[in-house]
């Protein structure tokens, strides 16, 4: 009797861990890198065979839901971003917009840290897109006013030149490079990218910089 009861048992806690589902996964990056439940891979089954059938293939449904995700991010509606976001990341893994929207958004909650994981993702799946380098840069330029560890503005630096090579006339990144060397009082690369970001559009410095410049 006690063997049977004990068999019931094991099997009332093997068939609840079966139907009990992770919730809120889907307003997590990579719906959170967590085993779903039965149920919602079945579900992420049907949303690609009917994505199949709507889009030539994977690649292109996932470029669909990328845009959606970015029409809901710049609506500040985060958490339909993110659920667009990780369809096109369930629809083709290897889309670095969806990597770059995942830091985005981690970056918009002062996740930094995190933010700092995916952007680098999208970046070794395309190195070429400068939005991408300052958007990472942003995050660096975060983590260094929370620490005040150098290495992190350098990282800054290092991201926006990288920005800046592929658009050479991005003036807000050669703002943003004029700014960080502000902040480590190098005044020859200080007045550099002041004048780089001039021959663009002046309104890229800020007031505060141009007084650093000015000063002996």
């Amino acid at each position: 009797m006690k063997k049977i009861l004990f068999l019931i048992f094991l099997c009332q806690i093997s068939c609840k861990s079966q139907t009990e589902c992770p919730e809120g996964i889907n307003l997590l990056p990579m719906y959170g890198e967590v085993q779903k439940c039965e149920k919602q891979i079945e579900l992420d089954n049907e949303f690609i065979i009917e994505s199949e059938k709507q889009f030539k293939n994977r690649k292109e449904a996932s470029e669909y839901y990328v845009s959606k995700a970015w029409e809901y991010f710049y609506k500040d509606d985060n958490d339909t971003s993110m659920k667009r976001f990780n369809q096109a990341w369930l629809l083709d893994k290897s889309n670095p917009q969806t990597y770059w929207g995942f830091g985005n958004l981690l970056g918009k909650k002062n996740k930094f840290d995190e933010s700092v994981k995916f952007l680098k993702k999208s970046i070794d799946l395309d190195p070429n897109n400068a939005k991408v380098y300052e958007c990472i840069s942003v995050s660096y330029g975060q983590i260094f006013f929370k620490t005040k560890d150098i290495k992190y503005l350098n990282l800054t630096i290092e991201n926006l030149k990288k920005a800046v090579k592929i658009e050479p006339k991005n003036g807000r990144a050669l703002g943003q490079l004029a700014s960080s060397y502000a902040y480590l009082m190098q005044k020859d690369s200080l007045i550099k990218y002041i004048k780089k970001t001039d021959e663009i559009d002046s309104k890229f410095v800020n007031p505060e910089v141009r007084n650093i410049a000015k000063k002996k």
